[in-house]
């Protein structure tokens, strides 16, 4: 569940900060904790991270940049990842990947105008033995082809 506090009210990144404090390499586990907790690493947050962590915000921002998995903007209501890992591509991904630009009128690493979904490539969903995969959300699909792909997105998105 995402939650989305006051901006100023930073109550819920303490608890996470105190876990993560004086671990060794405990930066990467606290950004995906933040993550799972609020879709998305806030900016505002990384002065805070930095200063729980002894880092530098350039330091941190320089590890939110690095990793595409790390989003510093909330994500759409569905989160669209087309396994694009040589498999997946050898199957048709990048089809499926054009299929859902079109249909979702958002590029890579994006959200619609609607605010109902995120476009990301990933590499590897483990499904390589049924490629191409996509995952929408938390639920995995194998031997996607573009028009089950678009069948998947207009249930998920329901009516414009």
């Amino acid at each position: 569940m995402h939650h989305a506090p006051d901006s100023n009210d930073w109550t819920w990144l303490q608890p996470l900060l105190t876990q993560h404090q004086g671990q060794a390499g405990g930066l990467l586990p606290l950004l995906h904790a933040i993550q799972d907790h609020r879709g998305f690493v806030p900016a505002d947050a990384v002065p805070l991270i930095a200063q729980a962590m002894n880092l530098s915000r350039a330091e941190v921002h320089g590890v939110i940049s690095y990793y595409h998995h790390f989003r510093t903007e909330a994500p759409g209501q569905h989160v669209v990842q087309i396994c694009r890992a040589e498999s997946c591509q050898a199957c048709g991904s990048e089809a499926l990947m054009a299929q859902a630009q079109a249909s979702l009128g958002c590029a890579e690493h994006e959200t619609s105008a609607d605010g109902r979904f995120t476009l990301e490539s990933v590499y590897c969903l483990g499904l390589c033995a049924s490629s191409p995969a996509v995952q929408i959300g938390d639920r995995l699909h194998a031997r996607m082809d573009p028009s089950k792909l678009q069948r998947l997105l207009t249930v998920a998105g329901g009516a414009p």
